[in-house]
């Protein structure tokens, strides 16, 4: 993945903030723990130590805890990193 800013999201002076024009309704409620979700690692570090919740591009908010390599990538996830970057950019998952 590259340290370029996610969509919506800008740095000012060390803090970052991630704007939200939508959050997305999968099919189902609960439809959303099926999927492993797209989050930047340092989201994943800090939600390890802090046991804060994070916050995946389709707006799912959870605090990590299974090994997401079992489940399939949310495709809202993989939807808006694809207009981001392109559907040939490597990157990682949670």
């Amino acid at each position: 993945m590259t340290d370029q800013p996610l969509p919506g999201e800008e740095t000012n002076g060390g803090a970052t903030t991630i704007e939200r024009e939508e959050v997305r309704q999968l099919q189902e409620p609960g439809d959303s723990e099926r999927f492993a979700h797209y989050v930047r690692k340092e989201k994943i570090l800090e939600s390890a130590v802090s046991g804060m919740p994070v916050i995946a591009l389709c707006g799912k908010v959870w605090v990590p805890n299974r090994d997401p390599k079992r489940f399939p990538v949310c495709p809202a996830c993989k939807e808006i990193l694809d207009k981001a970057f392109g559907p040939d950019e490597p990157n990682g998952k949670d």
